[in-house]
């Protein structure tokens, strides 16, 4: 398994929390932005830099990535192309998805995005908290033992 970042908006809290799953069971991991991050200079940890263009981070991962590989990303479209691949996906705030959950994800998604262009509604998701932080540890770890 290769676990892939989408790491443009991925949190720095829970930056953390991977990397001491990834440290403590050697696991490659590749971060993938449009710019770079900082990660620890370990040999099966990367950085890589996506072209500059709307989207290239998202085109690089849902391109490179293969069956069972773990993408953590909140693009629910990514999200999709990835688990159409047979790779898992797993939200930074703890939702795994799957085959059965991913269309209606996408849908709601889709409705809320159609809400904010139309000024029916303003803001996004909350910060990252305890219980966030919690339910990223618990999927990632329930994962990572059953994939690993």
């Amino acid at each position: 398994m290769t676990i892939f970042v989408d790491a443009d908006a991925f949190p720095n809290v829970l930056k953390e929390i991977l990397l001491r799953f990834v440290l403590k069971r050697g696991i490659r991991t590749r971060f993938i932005a449009n710019k770079k991050i900082f990660i620890p200079d370990v040999a099966f940890i990367s950085m890589e830099i996506a072209p500059q263009g709307v989207d290239e981070a998202d085109h690089l991962i849902a391109f490179t990535c293969k069956e069972n590989d773990l993408v953590i990303t909140a693009d629910i479209p990514l999200a999709d192309r990835v688990v159409a691949k047979g790779a898992i996906g797993l939200d930074p705030r703890g939702t795994i998805y799957t085959k059965e959950n991913i269309k209606g994800l996408l849908a709601m998604r889709n409705l809320m995005q159609e809400l904010r262009d139309g000024g029916e509604m303003t803001g996004g998701p909350s910060a990252i908290g305890e219980k966030e932080k919690r339910a990223f540890a618990d999927a990632l770890n329930a994962l990572l033992q059953k994939y690993t």
